[in-house]
């Protein structure tokens, strides 16, 4: 359907892929998780670590990972689609 509207309004249209997406997410909630195999250090087993920042697995990370490029959009004038949130259009 935007495909077809952009065509129809001789739009051009420009698609991204990030590679480092879900590690570029701030986390909103209080978030702990265990210390991975390997990383535990002698007399240190009963500690956790608190994340600061999304990664992949984390349930939090696509929303987390939204919201960031959406308000970077936004700043530079971007504006929403009504038809689709996710797409963003420079008027």
């Amino acid at each position: 359907m935007l495909m077809a509207l952009a065509v129809a309004n001789d739009f051009d249209v420009h698609q991204m892929d990030v590679k480092t997406t879900f590690l570029n997410g701030y986390v909103q909630e209080t978030i702990y998780m265990e210390k991975p195999q390997g990383f535990i250090q002698l007399g240190t087993h009963h500690k956790v670590c608190k994340l600061h920042k999304t990664f992949y697995g984390l349930k939090q990370s696509p929303r987390a990972w939204y919201e960031r490029i959406d308000s970077f959009l936004l700043t530079f004038g971007f504006k929403k689609s009504v038809v689709d949130t996710n797409v963003h259009i420079l008027p």
